[in-house]
């Protein structure tokens, strides 16, 4: 069984406000320090960034207005401050562990991997919010701006006993729902487990780059794979905490940047 979201859908619209935020820092900074958590709809955008780099307010509402799309947004609230002092002393001279946390990676499933495939078609055809489910036999989808007929002709998705828009046609998006970063975890992991958020947060941040890099393992070993740390370790799975996050920076360059990772996550 699992669920899976679009990048249309408001929860991940704010993942990738918070995710190019952090593309924008990483050009700004070569190694910047920040974490940004977005909550935005109904004509409303508030940010609030943690940052070692500044932003002027033009770039932030360019970013916010270019990934909300049509959805008016009357108001932008951005508050950006320092990271703390003592935090970031914990980065001076080496790149360390940014966070406590526990991580788990686990191989993707058959049904995660079909479920993906079928979404992504989807997406391409629409573009707009959607939310799905596949629970064995049942595939339910749920697509804003998309008449019921219209689904079934284009993704008759057979064996499966498919449930198309339970309440009937609906816009969805920003009017309909606000969305907050991180709230779409299991959708963006599978069923892998953090202790923290994917989105919105530096490569020095376990969150990130110990997600990152289990998951990965996992699906190369096949197996769980299970890892704690601490803030300030320099070792993490019995590898230096600076190769972890090189790891996870080839991953995030391959995915097109920090924006274009938080459209999808990890699956």
């Amino acid at each position: 069984m699992f669920e899976k979201v679009n990048p249309g859908h408001p929860d991940k619209i704010a993942d990738r406000i918070a995710g190019a935020i952090v593309d924008l820092a990483y050009e700004k900074q070569e190694n910047p320090k920040i974490a940004v958590e977005v909550l935005i709809g109904h004509g409303q955008c508030h940010i609030i960034a943690e940052t070692s780099v500044d932003f002027q307010a033009i770039e932030i509402s360019e970013i916010v207005t270019r990934i909300a799309g049509d959805t008016k947004i009357g108001k932008i609230n951005y508050t950006e401050v320092p990271q703390d002092g003592i935090l970031a002393g914990n980065q001076e001279g080496k790149i360390r562990c940014g966070d406590n946390g526990i991580f788990k990676g686990v191989p993707m499933t058959s049904e995660q991997l079909t479920l993906k495939t079928i979404v992504r078609r989807i997406w391409k055809e629409y573009g707009t919010d959607g939310k799905y489910i596949l629970d064995r036999d049942k595939l339910i989808i749920c697509q804003s701006w998309a008449e019921e007929d219209d689904i079934r002709s284009n993704y008759l998705m057979e064996p499966y006993i498919v449930i198309i828009n339970p309440l009937g046609y609906w816009t969805g998006g920003l009017d309909v729902d606000s969305g907050a970063t991180n709230r779409k975890l299991g959708s963006d992991m599978g069923d892998s487990i953090t202790g923290g958020g994917l989105h919105g947060k530096d490569l020095s941040k376990a969150d990130v780059s110990v997600n990152i890099y289990a998951w990965l393992k996992a699906q190369e070993t096949g197996d769980k794979v299970e890892i704690s740390c601490a803030i300030g370790d320099e070792t993490v799975d019995g590898k230096p905490y600076e190769e972890i996050v090189d790891i996870a920076r080839e991953y995030i360059k391959h995915r097109g940047g920090f924006e274009k990772f938080a459209e999808w996550g990890l699956i």
